[in-house]
């Protein structure tokens, strides 16, 4: 899928004092570069002293060797940053520092450097009561009202300081945070987003997905329950739940199965590649095409495709070719360039296309934008038919704990029908994965997950409406910001 769906955001964290944790983080977020590519920044402490240093651009283009020398330490923290809360400035990257300077906690005035994905429903409130209180923010995220919750809370420890931040928060928060002398996880109680933990000779690792392990060898231990707080240190690893062991209902997001975690990424128990090739064997079942080929958008139409083939029993190919090395740049494309727009990205098989009626798989349509380029081009290529299948349902509503889609104006699924989709797309046909198919690819009960963008039944209180600049001057819509047209990302 060419991106129109994006989610906040990749965290990593590591202890391991014999171990050059800056090194170790850099191919920890570059395993996770999928899912933050607006701005990185990694944090270390030696024990007496933090470090830190954020850019905007990806990883590999912020971190030399120059500057991995320049953060020595036992530990360290990650982060890959996509914008749900606050504009994409530098002022807005991650790591976070925030520290209370009447503090002597950890020997280090109270400091701590924190990296957060998922997004928090009620920051305006908090963040006003924290002013009102005398802090002062130098960001305009969500994720500097958690770090200044955890800093001025009450409680002898940072444990405590933990379970006051998790009583007042509400939303979706996977966190790495960095103290002096010790790392943390935390994840929110209902465990919308993930996080796992995974051992290291002489240290722990944790991070927003399981693939990151494997880049560095670390064995997968466990994923974090929802509520958990772990504590890693000289001590080891330990454990404990603020709030209670089950003080809410476990809701992980659907979409971390559908298409944001990579496909070699575990949750649950299931590899994330087989999950999606359940889901399309169910798309073939409830969606047949009279077709000559299957194929795939790639790269997270692909698992779907092969589903969908393995079930019809028509034969799958690469019918669509993805340049891997489009990824962030400063540099604009010119107007003819502009106007070919997906196919920097994509290249047809004409040779394999062309007099074939084909079935295309992808796994979302939310705005509407990047189907239409897709189909025109295979039909450019000299496809007779083109059949799409999608391996999720219609994405109706919008989304309150970190993907960027924070309107139903913006959804084309909430705006018309599936014929009427259809006909937007110029596809011959066109079939959605239902809500019941989706479970049943993804092996948990519908209770067991966030379904809020499908089917509207979000696991906790949500606002009338999200503004992603509402902790700015004014905010957006004094600005004039309106929400994207239908055809205008």
């Amino acid at each position: 899928m060419i991106p129109s769906l994006r989610e906040k955001c990749g965290v990593f964290g590591v202890y391991a004092p014999a171990e050059d944790v800056a090194r170790l983080t850099f191919f920890g977020l570059f395993a996770l570069q999928h899912r933050g590519q607006e701005s990185a920044g990694i944090a270390t402490t030696d024990g007496e002293r933090l470090f830190l240093h954020a850019e905007m651009g990806l990883v590999t283009q912020i971190f030399t060797e120059e500057v991995l020398a320049s953060l020595p330490g036992r530990a360290a923290i990650g982060h890959n940053r996509y914008s749900t809360t606050g504009s994409s400035v530098e002022d807005n990257c991650q790591p976070l520092l925030v520290g209370r300077q009447d503090s002597a906690l950890d020997g280090a005035a109270g400091q701590l450097l924190l990296a957060h994905n998922g997004n928090i429903v009620n920051t305006e409130t908090l963040r006003e009561e924290l002013e009102s209180d005398g802090v002062a923010f130098a960001t305009t995220t969500d994720s500097e009202v958690i770090a200044q919750l955890i800093a001025n809370a009450p409680g002898e420890g940072w444990e405590q300081r933990f379970g006051h931040m998790m009583g007042r928060a509400e939303g979706a928060y996977s966190l790495t945070v960095l103290t002096r002398d010790a790392l943390f996880g935390v994840r929110d109680p209902n465990g919308i987003r993930p996080l796992c933990i995974g051992r290291l000779d002489g240290g722990y690792v944790i991070a927003s997905e399981s693939c990151a392990l494997d880049h560095l060898g670390a064995d997968f231990v466990r994923e974090m329950e929802p509520g958990e707080v772990v504590r890693v240190d000289d001590s080891g690893l330990v454990s404990h739940f603020p709030l209670g062991r089950e003080p809410a209902r476990s809701a992980p997001c659907v979409f971390e199965y559908i298409y944001f975690a990579r496909p070699d990424t575990e949750l649950g128990g299931d590899l994330l590649h087989t999950a999606r090739v359940r889901m399309g064997r169910e798309l073939a079942r409830e969606h047949p095409a009279e077709a000559d080929l299957v194929i795939g958008v790639p790269d997270s139409g692909t698992r779907g495709a092969i589903g969908y083939a393995l079930e019809s029993g028509i034969p799958y190919a690469e019918g669509l070719i993805q340049n891997r090395y489009v990824g962030r740049t400063f540099i604009e494309p010119d107007q003819r360039l502009r106007a070919l727009g997906v196919q920097l990205k994509l290249n047809p098989l004409r040779a394999l296309l062309e007099g074939k009626r084909i079935v295309v798989v992808d796994d979302t349509i939310v705005r509407g934008t990047t189907n239409p380029p897709v189909v025109a081009m295979l039909r450019k290529a000299g496809a007779t038919e083109v059949h799409m299948r999608i391996h999720s349902p219609p994405v109706q509503y919008p989304c309150f704990y970190g993907i960027d889609m924070a309107t139903r104006e913006e959804l084309i699924g909430a705006q018309r029908s599936v014929e009427e989709i259809r006909q937007y797309i110029d596809a011959d046909s066109l079939g959605y994965l239902s809500i019941k198919g989706l479970i049943s690819g993804t092996k948990r009960t519908e209770e067991a997950l966030c379904m809020g963008c499908l089917s509207g039944n979000y696991p906790g209180p949500v606002p009338l409406h999200l503004d992603k600049f509402a902790l700015e001057e004014n905010g957006a819509r004094r600005r004039g910001a309106a929400p994207l047209p239908l055809g205008g990302l």
